[in-house]
This record gives structure tokens, sequence and C-alpha cells, in this order.
């Protein structure tokens, strides 16, 4: 029996009239997962995707692999039984195909008597069996597994427009991108460096990281944004309990630049209620004045143990701790003010240099990571 992969799409279900729309992206996304381990026809049917490698000695193991980090996927599954060191299973029967002649319980019976014939040694359990057959009956033909993977759900990468996320190099923000690629979103990343008070070590942790978010984003355009002579403005002319959300609201601005070249639709950020002096409600709202794009922030009410948690599931976690300081960390206030005013904020930037933000921009160098 040739063995192929049947993906589950969940939400996608739901979709309506557009489904069609979101199963070609998704479809399209697993193309693109696959292309490096060979050929496979890809096709949708009865809110099933059908994923057939076309040649001998694909790899079906990594496929599958790669498959589970699909957003869009809700289940997969191999559609072959292999030998299973069992003594007690059940069949369970979904007959699509309504044109079929045999019903579900007729179907359960007949092939759990022939299976009983192949393997004498084993014997029915219907309530707790060692191994649950699946047969589903389909317009193409029945196939047949075991058990389903759980695949990382959500909708395909695209099908919800663009984002922008401003990547620290710490564990919130890596986060933040995975969750909002989970909704449809096709992420690219900007980071922002101020040498020689970051080092070229922590910007090659970043790009780490964008890579690790490829197998869950898909390819990630990273844009580097020279900082230090903004940071050194903001030292050298504004209050000291304001250097963090002054350069925040720069950030802002500069990262809204490169989303509008870029075609983005929003910024997104890691940023959690009250993990830090920058992310009270009122330094926040300062913030988020400073550009007119939407912000999106998908860990903000979460804590840290749960944003730990997804860090380390999706394998950005032990990155994220490296030992390499990034510009959100220079010119520390000793005591920064947890709740700025907007106008006490935008008297201090009076001081600032405007042409400080044409200089960042024009610096900015791209790569694309994955």
């Amino acid at each position: 029996m040739k063995e192929l992969i049947l993906l589950k799409c969940g939400e996608l279900a739901l979709k309506g009239l557009n489904r069609r729309m979101f199963e070609d992206a998704l479809m399209r996304n697993c193309r693109r997962r696959l292309e490096p381990l060979g050929k496979f026809k890809i096709r949708s049917s009865q809110s099933t995707i059908y994923v057939e490698p076309q040649e001998e000695g694909v790899d079906l193991d990594e496929a599958v692999d790669r498959l589970l980090k699909v957003f869009g996927v809700a289940a997969l599954t191999r559609s072959a039984v292999g030998e299973k060191r069992a003594r007690t299973f059940k069949v369970e029967a979904k007959r699509s195909d309504k044109s079929f002649p045999m019903k579900s319980p007729e179907l359960c019976n007949e092939l759990g008597g022939v299976l009983l014939e192949a393997f004498p040694h084993l014997a029915v359990d219907v309530h707790q069996p060692d191994v649950t057959v699946y047969v589903e009956i389909r317009e193409a033909g029945a196939y047949l597994h075991v058990d389903q993977l759980h695949g990382a759900g959500g909708l395909p990468v695209g099908t919800s427009g663009r984002a922008c996320l401003l990547i620290s190099g710490g564990i919130d923000s890596p986060v933040a991108g995975y969750m909002m690629a989970k909704r449809g979103l096709q992420v690219m990343a900007v980071h922002f460096v101020s040498p020689p008070y970051t080092s070229e070590h922590a910007l090659e942790k970043v790009k780490t990281l964008c890579k690790k978010l490829t197998p869950y984003c898909g390819r990630v355009r990273l844009a580097v944004v020279p900082f230090t002579r903004m940071q050194e403005a903001i030292r050298d002319n504004c209050p000291e309990e304001l250097f963090t959300v002054i350069m925040r609201r720069y950030m802002m601005k500069l990262a809204e630049r490169v989303a509008q070249e870029n075609e983005c639709g929003a910024l997104i950020t890691g940023e959690s209620v009250a993990q830090v002096a920058s992310q009270t409600i009122q330094a926040i709202a300062c913030t988020d004045v400073a550009c007119q794009m939407p912000v999106l922030r998908p860990v903000i009410g979460m804590d840290k143990d749960e944003i730990v948690k997804i860090a380390y599931r999706i394998d950005t976690f032990e990155t994220s701790i490296l030992p390499y300081e990034d510009c959100c960390t220079v010119f520390t206030p000793r005591h920064p003010r947890t709740k700025p005013r907007l106008e006490m904020v935008l008297k201090a930037e009076q001081a600032m240099d405007e042409r400080l933000l044409e200089e960042a921009f024009a610096g900015i160098e791209y790569c694309n990571i994955g």
C-alpha cells in the first residue's frame, strides 16, 4: 500500500465562501516547506489536504515534522498502518462518500474481522484498545491510518496580510511573531543596532531567532536599523527618567516607516503589561501615539512563565537567553518613570533633531532569512 499524508484543516472548514482561498494558501505553504525533500502531489477534497510523494526514497518522517509546523494544519495522519506491538485494537470508520454501500458500523465489523484473521494474537477492545485503526471512505478511495498527530493549527501564513515584528533578541518578541503568524500574518522583522554599544554577536543572535521562526512563518525579511546616533541624542538631550519611553517612541516611528515600505498593515511587539518599567499602561499609551499603524501585542496579558513555555516549544528560548545585549539595554535609566504623561514626553522630545530619523532610515540594511 502506498503511503501518503492526510492534513486536517480544522478552522479553515468554517470559512464559508472564502474557504477555497485559505485552502489554496495552505497548499502553497506546504509545497514550499516540502520542496527540499522531493516531489509531492498536494490536493484538497472534503476539508482534507492530501500530500502524496511522487518519487521513491522521500523522507516522510521529515515531511511530517515540517508539516506539523505549518499554520493551518490542525492535525495530520500517515495513511498506512505500520506493524505495532499491540494486544488489543478497535476500528473506527468514517464514510465521507455516502454512495459507498456499507455504513460505518458494517465497515468496522468487516475490517475488524479481516484484522483478526490476519493477526490471530490480537483481540478487540472497544473501550481501551492498544491501537485504534481508522478507515475513511472518500471519493478517491479508502484510507487507513492510526492515531492523528496534532498540527500547528491557526490559519495559513499570508491569508491575513503582512505585519512587521519589532524583534529585540529577548524571549518575548519571537513568541509574539509566532503567535501572529499563527493568525495568518506574513511576518517580517525589524531590529535596532547600536554599535559599538551592541556587538555583532547580538545581531547574529537575532538572525538565529528569525531562522528558528521560519519553520512556522516561512522566509523572514529582516530590516536592521542603525540606532546609535538616535540613542546618543536621547542620552544627551532628554531627561534620564524618560530615556526608555522616548527610545521606544522613536523605534515605533522607524518601524512604521519600514512597515510602510514593505506593504505591512500593522506592527507587532512582545510587550506584556507591567513586565518592565516601559510596559506600564501609561508608557504603552505614550508609545502608541508615536505611529498611526495598528500595534498588535499578542502576549500583552501573559505572564513570563506562559511566554517561556511557548518559547521552549518553538525552540527560541535558549537563543533568546544568550548574554548579548541589545539596544534596549543601552543607557538604561537608573530610575525610569513608570507613569509618564504624554505632554511631558512631547516636551522632552522638542530637544531632539528629527533629522536623525531620516539618517537612521537611510542606513537600514535588509536580509532575507530562510
